[in-house]
């Protein structure tokens, strides 16, 4: 995965925690920076999942730990999941 450095504003408080975090901490972090974007539909979970490098069911396990629900999207883009696992339903 490429990576990029970005600058960001935050409170002095956090600085210590940001600059000693390991892997899976940034992955929370990015993870959390991503889903407002998720939640408006700027961008899917599909394409959530490419930017961080993680499969589709780790990403919606995450939100739903984190208590942010993946049945908040339309009844259209449920409906296209339901045909996915359909097509492949033994």
């Amino acid at each position: 995965m490429n990576m990029a450095n970005v600058n960001i504003t935050v409170p002095k408080e956090m600085e210590d925690w940001i600059n000693k975090a390991d892997d899976y901490r940034i992955f929370e972090r990015n993870a959390m920076m991503l889903y407002p974007y998720i939640r408006d539909l700027t961008i899917s979970y599909g394409k959530a999942t490419e930017i961080l490098g993680v499969s589709k069911l780790d990403l919606i396990e995450f939100y739903g730990k984190m208590g942010l629900s993946y049945l908040n999207q339309s009844d259209e883009d449920i409906e296209k999941e339901l045909a996915v696992y359909q097509n492949f339903k033994v």
